[in-house]
């Protein structure tokens, strides 16, 4: 027996700590012993004695003192990802075993396109590869024309919100925050034509595409909507065309930022997440988006993370290049964490990779992460 999972015993209550399954509490000569630590626990947090993990976010979020710095990690879970039973299983045991203060879900990275039409070969993703668009709808200019609304109640969009409400329902009473992975209309358009969207649009196909964009954006709006009514704490949206990596600042202003927004105007949470994907990104453009939660490939693209926490006004969520854990990097990651804390003094910060860990995972580095941020946030906020 333990404190559940999601809950810390505050290490500023100097009259309290863990000894077993008992909380011993300290009083002048004498100490009082609380077993088991379920039926104290309540009357703890009630006090103040202990903070959830869905408490210590919110108080990051809010600049507020905290006892430590929040981390999190995520992956896609190849194999299993389109069964809602299997990938949750998969999800709570990540959550058990390395403990992370926030769970992103690890949907199946092209769902977002399968309803509209596109085919996906998986097949090397188990050995570190993506997935492969096999087909897609949308071969020619005038085949834009034909991208329509789709149904968030069948196909792989219903499929999905199975695997989050399965979740919610594994996780009851963890108290901690889930945020669900949603794509900006502008990647699911891209995959839908296999990458050439910006061809199209050169090719004078512009009109056309914004109504498919339209379509693509009511459809994940409602998805949004869904999911946070449904009980996930916001959303993950990944955003793979906003770098000068992928395409031009006038591009994404016009294709990309209006439909985004739409869609993140849709979400009911509390704790949205931005995702910027790649190198060099269109921070001037992302900078301002509605979100609480910032996230990009710290060490990857500029800005550095002091700049990023300076000019965005929110939380940071990144701080450890995601290769670095795949290549056995230890001493980048020691460097990453390091700079992380400094450069923001541990404020407005969940430690975590810039973007999704590559399959196969390496458990020793995994759990080395939060070891590292351990060892290292005593030294610098002591």
């Amino acid at each position: 027996m333990k404190l559940p999972t999601g809950f810390y015993l505050l290490k500023d209550s100097k009259k309290y700590r863990l000894m077993g399954e008992k909380i011993i509490v300290k009083m002048k000569l004498s100490e009082i012993v609380l077993s088991p630590v379920e039926n104290s626990f309540k009357n703890l947090k009630k006090e103040g004695i202990i903070m959830t993990k869905k408490e210590l976010i919110k108080a990051v979020l809010a600049g507020r003192d905290v006892d430590h710095i929040p981390y999190s990690m995520w992956s896609h879970v190849p194999g299993v990802d389109r069964d809602p039973e299997a990938i949750t299983k998969k999800t709570v045991d990540f959550y058990h075993k390395y403990d992370v203060d926030i769970i992103k879900t690890m949907n199946n990275g092209m769902y977002s396109c399968e309803d509209f039409g596109v085919q996906v070969d998986y097949s090397d993703v188990l050995t570190g590869g993506v997935a492969k668009v096999t087909y897609t709808p949308v071969q020619t200019g005038e085949d834009w024309a034909k991208v329509q609304e789709v149904s968030i109640d069948e196909g792989a969009l219903k499929r999905e919100q199975t695997y989050l409400k399965r979740l919610l329902e594994e996780l009851k009473g963890e108290e901690v925050p889930v945020v669900f992975t949603a794509f900006s209309p502008v990647t699911t358009a891209n995959k839908l034509c296999g990458g050439k969207i910006q061809e199209f649009v050169k090719e004078g196909y512009g009109k056309l595409i914004h109504q498919a964009l339209d379509h693509i954006a009511e459809t994940t709006a409602k998805l949004v909507a869904r999911v946070t009514e449904m009980g996930a704490d916001g959303i993950f949206f990944a955003t793979q065309l906003s770098s000068f990596a992928m395409s031009t600042e006038a591009f994404y202003e016009e294709y990309g930022k209006p439909y985004d927004l739409k869609v993140l105007e849709a979400s009911r949470g509390w704790c949205n997440v931005l995702h910027a994907h790649g190198d060099d990104i269109m921070f001037d453009l992302l900078k301002d988006y509605p979100v609480q939660v910032f996230n990009y490939h710290a060490w990857q693209s500029l800005p550095s993370m002091g700049e990023a926490a300076a000019c965005t006004g929110k939380t940071l969520m990144c701080g450890i290049e995601r290769m670095d854990i795949t290549k056995h990097h230890k001493n980048a990651i020691r460097n990453e964490i390091y700079e992380s804390i400094r450069q923001t003094g541990g404020k407005h910060l969940i430690l975590a990779p810039g973007c999704v860990i590559r399959y196969p995972l390496d458990e020793e580095m995994l759990a080395y992460v939060k070891k590292v941020k351990v060892e290292i946030e005593k030294a610098l906020l002591k």
